[in-house]
């Protein structure tokens, strides 16, 4: 397995996120993207059928820019879809493949905690700031993302209510952090 400094040397530093909301624009914000940025693909709102064949279609878009596509599902459907990696909560991404990335989904201490036991790539920390995703939700700040952020063994992913300005203001370990967004990127 890569250790974690030379996941984190290519890891990009900005993600797009897959939403229903978002579908319509993900082609043509993909091309938007900085070459050799991140796209996560979620659309747990279609079946099987239709999810694969929008990955397939979006998958081929992210690549031709040389983008890394993340699945959000098991490694073995990942593998069979060509996806290069795998997210979601820490438990749902044992057992480690080296093979492909894994991004956990992290909201507090306790699944940070996990993340770190199961040697995660990646750790997407959220909701830094109000999102449409969870409308009045309670939010980190940005002063508990960096308090939070310094438990993460693996490199950190700011998440929620995120966009180009807000991840100015953001540092994790003394560096300008990497972001994800939905709505902010699309």
């Amino acid at each position: 397995m890569a250790s974690h400094q030379t996941i984190a040397a290519g890891l990009p530093n900005l993600w797009l996120i897959s939403d229903a909301r978002n579908d319509a624009g993900l082609a043509q914000a993909l091309r938007a993207l900085p070459r050799g940025s991140g796209f996560i693909y979620r659309h747990y709102h279609l079946d099987d059928p239709a999810r694969w064949e929008r990955f397939r279609a979006l998958r081929a878009v992210a690549k031709a820019r040389g983008h890394v596509a993340i699945l959000a599902d098991s490694a073995l459907t990942a593998r069979e879809w060509g996806a290069d990696g795998i997210y979601g909560p820490p438990r749902s991404l044992t057992p480690r493949r080296s093979d492909m990335l894994h991004l956990a989904t992290a909201h507090d201490l306790h699944e940070i905690g996990l993340a770190n036991r199961f040697g995660v790539d990646a750790v997407l920390l959220s909701p830094v700031f109000p999102t449409r995703s969870h409308p009045g939700g309670k939010v980190l700040g940005t002063a508990r993302f960096q308090s939070l952020s310094q438990y993460c063994q693996a490199p950190v992913i700011a998440l929620g209510g995120m966009n180009a300005q807000r991840a100015k203001r953001l540092t994790c370990r003394n560096r300008p952090v990497r972001w994800a967004a939905i709505d902010g990127l699309s």
